[in-house]
């Protein structure tokens, strides 16, 4: 194989070192900052490369892949942080079988809510499965590091997390590719009660994990990546991820600084893998007065350290993504001059649905529908939950369309809580792929329970927010799947999005949620976007 650099996002990075690791498949779900890992990878095998697919959602995709490591051969899965929520029961019980081909999850981070609903740090899901993860610093990290991953599960017969992050997933930078593996040979696992997870074995399994500790800590301290330098200072340095990036780009003038202060250089340890290499820990906090500590997400390391030293800590903790500038300001240093300019401020641009979109459509005649059952103010007796994609976006004006937006499927189910506390008209609206991701359980709960209420899907046949990647069930099965969960023939109603139809759809929809039980309006045009992408 050519050395030539290749210029690749971190994202592609992740996926070339999967297939030079000899995966013979690879599952997600397209979720902002990761889709582009899946994407490289479908695209590859398109083209005669391994498996790969998206799935229902991330548990179905983790699973699919512990079914490819029982089988002997390696897969990765892909998801950003909010969807390891989703694989958190598939991931704590894999860490308690014995993982035979290598399985690796690249979960991408998103500090600064760029396109999630909150900041949280995938490394204390590894900390809390108990197992390895692997962080890298630039794009030929990422690339080196998920090639060793699938090495250290299969040496360490455990699953392997390795965390990006938005601004590392999507900036693009030189990478030297190596030899691709061959694949694992297909050998289904023989050792049972490695992976049959009732009580009397899981016991065994959970002791075994817990004896693996002290393995991983020693793996982890020999890592290279977990580099420590410098001698004996008033100050030590901890930085991990992208703020070792940002630190050592300000490290020149900060150690003019303290020169000029009468201060020696700082001790600085650079953390990429864990768990935590506490041996340096202990050591670097031991030799200095004063710990500050750079990293990126929520103070996982900061909490550790203070744990196991008590050290004088100066963490870094501020919501959003770290960058050069405000590290600049933690090491004390003076803000980098920058050129002025007299152009005014000029007015936010939030987000908008994008002009033709059925979504508008959609929501007009949902509003005409909600106006006409309840005209006060506010309509107290509505309420409109909704959920996770680009008709998030019909909660601005001029649409002002929805009332609350949790997790994914949290709409559905909270149409039924609020029909359960009395609300008169309870409606969940949500795409088609976010309610085959889980919307599908809420609703079998709400016709179990015969819950008066109405779920509005948006079809538009596309996951459009994260690329325009194809719904899992297409568009003419959709009704179908609604009858299979018990909702009745007679209470489906299928509409077209289109704008010469907002009266009369609102018309529709208005007497379809004042029918008692549940009720779907699927609303159905396919999406400008993916269209476009499909004449290209």
């Amino acid at each position: 194989m050519s050395s030539e650099k290749l210029a690749l996002l971190g994202d592609e990075a992740i996926a070339l070192g999967a297939i030079h690791a000899g995966i013979s498949a690879a599952y997600g779900y397209p979720g902002t900052p990761s889709s582009e890992i899946l994407q490289y990878l479908i695209n590859e095998f398109n083209k005669g490369g391994p498996v790969a697919r998206w799935c229902s959602n991330e548990k179905t995709a983790l699973e699919a892949a512990l079914g490819v490591s029982f089988a002997g051969r390696r897969a990765l899965v892909t998801t950003k942080h909010v969807g390891l929520n989703v694989a958190a029961d598939p991931l704590m019980n894999a860490a308690l079988v014995k993982i035979k081909g290598g399985l690796v999850i690249a979960v991408a981070d998103d500090p600064g809510m760029h396109s999630s609903q909150n900041e949280q740090d995938s490394r204390f899901y590894s900390n809390f499965a108990m197992i390895p993860c692997l962080e890298p610093r630039n794009q030929q990290e990422a690339y080196d590091m998920v090639r060793e991953a699938f090495d250290v599960s299969e040496c360490f017969n455990i699953p392997v997390i390795v965390r990006l992050v938005t601004r590392l997933a999507h900036a693009r930078a030189g990478v030297i590719p190596r030899n691709q593996k061959n694949q694992n040979k297909l050998s289904k696992t023989q050792e049972k009660n490695n992976w049959i997870l009732i009580p009397s074995f899981a016991r065994k399994n959970y002791e075994l994990l817990l004896e693996k500790q002290k393995i991983f800590e020693e793996w982890s301290y020999q890592h290279p990546v977990n580099k420590l330098t410098g001698s004996k200072s008033d100050l030590a340095i901890i930085t991990s991820g992208l703020g070792g990036n940002y630190y050592e780009e300000n490290q020149k003038e900060f150690l003019a600084l303290r020169k000029k202060q009468g201060k020696s250089a700082p001790l600085h340890l650079h953390i990429g893998a864990y768990p935590l290499p506490e041996k340096k820990i202990r050591k670097i906090c031991s030799e200095a007065e004063e710990v500050l500590i750079i990293e990126e997400g929520q103070p996982f390391i900061a909490q550790r350290v203070f744990g196991l030293t008590g050290a004088n800590l100066k963490p870094v903790i501020k919501s959003g993504e770290l960058d050069p500038d405000n590290v600049r300001e933690v090491l004390g240093l003076p803000p980098r001059k920058g050129i002025k300019n007299n152009i005014h401020s000029l007015p936010p641009r939030p987000p908008v649905l994008c002009q033709g979109c059925s979504h508008i459509d959609s929501y007009q005649a949902l509003n005409k529908a909600v106006a006409a059952l309840d005209p006060r103010p506010g309509h107290p007796d509505v309420g409109i939950n909704s959920d996770i994609g680009c008709y998030s976006l019909g909660v601005a004006p001029p649409l002002s369309a929805i009332e609350s937006i949790v997790c994914m499927g949290a709409c559905v189910g909270m149409a039924k809580g609020a029909s359960d506390a009395g609300l008169k008209h309870a409606i969940a609206v949500i795409g088609d792929s976010t309610f085959i991701h889980s919307g599908i359980t809420p609703l079998i709960d709400a016709v179990d329970s015969n819950t008066t209420m109405t779920v509005v899907i948006l079809d538009n046949s596309s996951v459009a927010m994260t690329g325009c990647q194809p719904t899992i069930v297409p568009s003419e099965n959709l009704k179908n799947l609604l009858i299979g969960c018990g909702v009745k023939k007679e209470r489906v109603l299928e509409l077209e999005a289109k704008p010469n139809l907002v009266e009369e759809n609102a018309v529709k929809i208005k007497a379809e949620i004042e029918q008692k039980g549940p009720s779907v309006i699927i609303l159905k045009r396919e999406c400008l976007e993916a269209i476009r992408k499909r004449k290209k």
